[in-house]
């Protein structure tokens, strides 16, 4: 069986263990996250989006594969970071899904990707109104602001949380990302200094050509 649809009935039966031991092994084997996060993960997830999008499962199934996936991740990340012991780089970002998004996993899997690359994060979740972002961003100063959304119509959120965000004093890189970046062109809805990201990949590839983080006086 294919190991993204083994992993999927692993998550929906809630089965932690055996849905850890597919990427316990893959590590093990040497395989990045990069490989973890996009061919095991986001494959498994995207097949139990499937699955409910055609009525195989309900919604009980989902938010349960939902929160073990969580729960992976997490344990994932600790084991990573027991394995790489990487030195703080001096930079911070957070993470965060726009209001009413709910879908945060694919921002979860970024944030991880940060923090292996030596930055400190701040993982806020779904469902973030732009007052409260503004608000933590305000009193943390992080260096980027990574913000996600996946339903369509949730696009009309970006361009005030961008439009607000870009004008912090201390001017972090707005980061956006979500799944439908590879289906539609929003970049309307930012500015120039904006950066659209289309997936994991292209996360990893940013944190590549920037191994010492942003300076927040330049454009992105």
């Amino acid at each position: 069986m294919e190991k993204g649809i083994e992993l999927s009935q692993h998550l929906l039966d809630g089965n932690q263990e055996a849905a850890w031991q597919i990427l316990d092994e893959e590590r093990k084997a040497g395989k990045n996250s990069l490989y973890i996060y996009e061919s095991l993960v986001t494959n498994a997830m995207r097949h139990i989006g499937y699955l409910w999008e055609t009525n195989k499962i309900t919604v009980a199934d989902e938010h349960l594969a939902t929160s073990t996936c969580d729960f992976l991740l997490a344990r994932y990340l600790w084991q990573k970071q027991r394995d790489l012991d990487a030195p703080s780089i001096g930079k911070k970002a957070m993470f965060l899904c726009v209001e009413n998004e709910q879908h945060y996993l694919g921002l979860k899997m970024s944030s991880q990707l940060f923090s292996e690359g030596g930055w400190e994060t701040r993982f806020h979740g779904p469902n973030l109104p732009l007052e409260y972002v503004k608000k933590a961003a305000l009193d943390w100063k992080p260096d980027a602001i990574c913000i996600s959304f996946s339903i369509l119509y949730h696009a009309e959120h970006l361009e005030p949380y961008i439009k607000e965000l870009e004008k912090l004093p201390n001017r972090p890189a707005i980061i956006v990302g979500g799944r439908l970046l590879d289906k539609y062109e929003f970049s309307r809805h930012g500015s120039e200094r904006t950066l659209f990201i289309k997936n994991l990949e292209g996360v990893k590839d940013w944190l590549d050509r920037h191994p010492h983080g942003v300076k927040s006086s330049v454009g992105y």
